[in-house]
């Protein structure tokens, strides 16, 4: 075990609070000032079926999701059986004394005794809070939070229960496991991998978000919706997945920056849209929330399955950036830079995620607000002489932008092929002009690419390349590799398109052996690298049954 590292799973059924004990430990010790990454299980269903909330702490952030159980709060007796292969040899196991456990690994609650059923999941989070040695404070805080404004009573019944479970817990103290203490803690905040995209769009001035509701994505549109009265967006959900997509270009043409969150079904209706914001030249954010497919698949799982479709969606060709954060401050920061990167090269950026890290609470360390450069609007503000030349042909392939009514300029979109006005034009000579305008944006692109973030030996026995989510569990296994004395390099891209070569081949070509590890079937990125290099890589770490990626199972498939 690592100096803190302990792991917290919250084991029952879909409907009986097990998320609210596991949100509500996150933030006790994010507060108290550990590092914690967070996997959520959960079925496509209201009520029943097994659900899970894992909470490891870690030394920092850099980790992957939780492989064994040091405490697990089993709400139900299935708990027991479907996490037994994953506890430790010294795992303690908090479960109602009502189910007639034996064994010494289970610690006997009397949750009839301590508080009526409805107050039960304060009962676990008080015994939950002596084991690891959490102040009653700090909890007492985190249910004030909760409960405070809504009712006082509440509040009331639920500090009382708190104050017996922590009496009755501290006669446990065979059974502590204790974290070590954190001295002077600094603030940190919590959040998942929707939270950061959240806030990123927020801090680049988004004005309009639309979207039809799809696992995994969906928490974006509601953070924005709850903040839009005060912070100006407006929120709309659509009837279906195309009629958001043409809302938001509509918006954006109006010049309302623009957010679109989905998942692969849904973005199967937006393709042509798409294609329609790559030829009238209109920025807008699209975040690709990926879960296992084909079809409806397995909607709550995760997966990285979408790339190739991303990259390639739209018919036509057409200039396009797509970011693969790793972590909630990466979703932070690239949702900002795809802000940026929209508005002025007009047309459309993805940001690809996936079921795990929209769910992954994460500690972060608070963002400067002060210090965050305003994204330009990329709306022209320059005289410009009549006639407007909505689509200007310029060296840049950049036109300028003006937003309609604004001015005494006619603006003039069209999704048919057009002339620098903007009217329609069947004119082949034009067409050449104009498809080389739209395609000389990607050399802007290009120049703005985020290298992918190398850490090992300049010649490792092993380099670990990953993109997006992977990132921590690829880091950790890399870590646990070299403490073996395996000479092992890592390589995670958070941007996966355009790709630049000369970023990173010389630390394949470096390296002994080279793994991709990613959450698909067919090694979509280790193709995509072939594709754009001509490097074959000779091992591929996959994983596609639809649950995340671990520093185990990466280690147990290149070790050796």
């Amino acid at each position: 075990m690592q100096n803190g590292d302990r792991t917290v799973v919250v084991g029952g059924q879909a409907g009986q609070g097990l998320v609210t004990v596991g949100t509500l430990l996150s933030k006790i010790l994010v507060r108290s000032g550990y590092h914690i990454v967070v996997s959520q299980d959960y079925q496509s269903r209201v009520r029943g079926g097994h659900n899970s909330f894992a909470v490891r702490v870690v030394d920092d952030d850099a980790f992957g999701p939780a492989e064994t159980i040091d405490i697990l709060v089993a709400m139900d007796q299935d708990s027991v059986d479907i996490h037994g292969p994953q506890m430790t040899s010294s795992a303690v196991v908090i479960i109602d004394e009502a189910f007639g456990m034996k064994g010494d690994s289970f610690l006997l609650v009397p949750y009839g005794a301590l508080a009526e059923k409805r107050y039960e999941n304060t009962v676990a989070l008080g015994v939950l809070g002596v084991l690891l040695g959490l102040s009653r404070e700090a909890i007492a805080g985190a249910l004030d939070e909760v409960f405070g404004k809504k009712d006082p009573a509440v509040l009331e019944a639920n500090l009382r229960v708190l104050d017996a479970a922590f009496q009755w817990a501290a006669g446990q103290s065979d059974r502590s496991r204790a974290l070590p203490p954190v001295d002077s803690p600094k603030p940190l905040l919590m959040m998942n991998g929707n939270d950061g995209i959240s806030l990123g769009a927020l801090s680049a001035g988004v004005r309009f978000c639309s979207f039809y509701p799809m696992t995994p994505s969906t928490s974006i549109a509601l953070n924005l919706a709850e903040w839009g009265p005060k912070e100006g967006i407006a929120v709309e959900q659509a009837e279906d997945e195309i009629s958001a997509i043409n809302m938001a270009i509509g918006a954006s043409y109006a010049g309302a920056p623009a957010i679109v969150p989905t998942s692969g079904g849904g973005f199967a209706l937006m393709t042509e849209a798409v294609a329609l914001a790559g030829m009238t030249e209109t920025p807008v954010v699209i975040v690709m929330g990926q879960r296992p497919g084909p079809a409806t698949g397995l909607p709550t799982r995760t997966e990285q399955g979408e790339l190739m479709f991303v990259i390639h969606s739209g018919h036509g060709e057409f200039a396009r950036a797509v970011f693969a954060p790793g972590d909630a401050t990466e979703c932070f920061d690239l949702t900002r830079k795809a802000f940026d990167i929209a508005a002025r090269f007009q047309g459309p950026v993805f940001i690809m995620t996936d079921q795990y890290l929209a769910d992954s609470y994460q500690a972060v360390e608070p963002f400067d607000g002060a210090a965050l450069q305003e994204i330009p609007s990329g709306i022209s503000t320059k005289p410009l002489s009549l006639p407007y030349r909505r689509y200007e042909i310029t060296e840049s392939g950049i036109s300028p932008r003006l937003m309609p009514g604004a001015s005494e300029h006619l603006v003039v979109a069209d999704s048919d092929e057009h002339t620098e006005d903007g009217h329609i034009t069947e004119d082949l000579g034009v067409r050449i002009r104009m498809v080389d305008k739209r395609l000389k944006k990607s050399a802007g692109i290009l120049r703005e690419v985020v290298a992918p973030q190398y850490a090992g030996p300049e010649k490792p026995d092993l380099l670990l390349v990953s993109w997006g989510s992977t990132k921590g569990a690829v880091i950790e296994a890399g870590r646990r590799l070299r403490d073996r004395g395996k000479a092992t390099a890592t390589l995670t891209f958070s941007q996966v398109w355009p790709l630049i070569p000369d970023q990173f081949i010389g630390y394949l070509t470096a390296a002994g052996e080279v793994a991709v590890v990613e959450s698909n079937a067919t090694g979509q990125f280790a193709g995509l690298i072939a594709r754009e290099t001509g490097y074959m890589v000779n091992k591929r770490v996959i994983r596609y049954d639809g649950l995340p990626v671990t520093a185990a199972f990466i280690v147990d498939r290149v070790a050796g």
